[in-house]
């Protein structure tokens, strides 16, 4: 028959060295900034949402169409059915396990056209000129040579255009003048 748990004794000292082994866990486990301090500990950058940056809110400009705002910005994190003349792009971004930065912005359009911009950007009241970096590069032709094959059939006399060898017969007239003669052998 099994005692009752109050029954079982427990020395001092064991008994004080299981509860300081549960405190000293439940401390680590639950405690990030010992956890995230450590070196060696890799922590993931969770990036979520639209990432919107300053330059891109400067290429808008007002009594822009829809079309022209979603080349720009990309689709919204958000569109409200109730709210179908508001956009709103959220950005939220925590790096190596620090504080989560959270940014958001809402563009305001009336008739398809934007008429207002809120949020934590401002936009530029200089226009924007965007720079190509793509450059252009002038490549001169080349003179074409045969290739090793050809240069070896045309040893054995056939044309690159054809697979029939060439003869001299065949460049010659036949003397008379039947349609049986005039076909290549």
């Amino acid at each position: 028959m099994r005692k009752p748990l109050s029954a079982l004794n427990l020395s001092g000292n064991c008994f004080i060295s299981c509860i300081l082994a549960v405190v000293a866990s439940l401390t680590l486990s639950s405690c990030t900034t010992i956890l995230t301090n450590l070196p060696g500990v890799y922590t993931v950058d969770v990036q979520q949402g639209n990432i919107v940056d300053q330059s891109m809110i400067d290429q808008l400009r007002p009594s822009m169409n829809k079309r022209q705002v979603l080349y720009i910005m990309g689709s919204p994190m958000l569109v409200d059915f109730f709210h179908q003349k508001r956009w709103d792009y959220l950005y939220s971004a925590q790096v190596e396990g620090g504080d989560r930065q959270q940014k958001r912005i809402s563009l305001f359009f009336d008739n398809d056209q934007l008429i207002g911009v809120q949020g934590d950007f401002k936009p530029s009241a200089v226009p924007v000129i965007k720079t190509s970096e793509e450059t252009t590069v002038e490549v001169p032709k080349r003179d074409l040579e045969k290739t090793l094959w050809e240069m070896i059939t045309g040893l054995f006399g056939y044309d690159s255009t054809d697979d029939s060898p060439k003869s001299d017969k065949a460049d010659a007239k036949p003397a008379s003048g039947s349609p049986t003669d005039q076909l290549p052998l």
